[in-house]
């Protein structure tokens, strides 16, 4: 009989982690984080954070970018399951920082700066393509499969760049209405979680 070492991955393990060491170089992480963090011009959030005399610290806009656009990348089209994945999932911490906004903070931001956000997204997301990020990542937005750059569709003339331009602008404000009709939804994550199991097991059904 064989002999194999155990499945240890239901069990909780303490480590001590370094967030930055997380976020490797050559992935769509990464990348998002440097062009939020250095690239973006975010002062059109400027109005909205009259805080600093009063009120509570807000969360800061490029975080709340960063952990929101992660999560389209990852299939997370509402708030609720964006926030969970900052409380559970370590990528998500090491995007944020260890900030864990509740959901209703992502619903509110998403609602309020819908306008400022749509063409931040069609930034950062023209460059990862140009960088071939999103191919690689099957990012998809809305059902709309963006493929990498090494189609002759994109192959850099000024029309092309604008047509291109035009359809990541369409996919953004797609994703972002998506995302507010799903958070006006009393959906629960468990059941999200349930439906994509049968899903799973009806397609390995046909397989087997």
């Amino acid at each position: 009989m064989a002999n194999f070492k155990p499945d240890l991955s239901c069990q909780n393990k303490f480590i001590p982690i370094n967030f930055a060491e997380q976020i490797l170089p050559g992935t769509f992480e990464y990348a998002l984080c440097y062009i939020v963090e250095n690239k973006l011009d975010l002062s059109g959030f400027d109005a909205w954070y009259n805080n600093d005399k009063t009120g509570a610290a807000a969360y800061s806009p490029s975080v709340m970018l960063k952990i929101i656009l992660l999560g389209y990348a990852h299939g997370f089209i509402s708030s609720r399951r964006i926030a969970k994945a900052c409380e559970t999932n370590i990528l998500f911490m090491s995007v944020s920082g260890d900030i864990q906004p509740h959901y209703t903070s992502i619903a509110g931001f998403v609602a309020k700066m819908h306008e400022q956000i749509e063409p931040l997204f069609t930034q950062v997301l023209m460059i990862c393509d140009e960088e071939g990020l999103i191919g690689r990542n099957m990012f998809a937005i809305d059902g709309c499969k963006l493929k990498s750059n090494a189609s002759k569709e994109w192959s850099g003339t000024f029309d092309e760049l604008g047509r291109k331009k035009a359809k990541l602008e369409r996919a953004s404000k797609r994703i972002i209405e998506r995302h507010q009709s799903q958070d006006g939804l009393s959906e629960e994550l468990i059941t999200q979680d349930l439906k994509q199991k049968e899903k799973l097991d009806k397609s390995a059904d046909k397989i087997t």
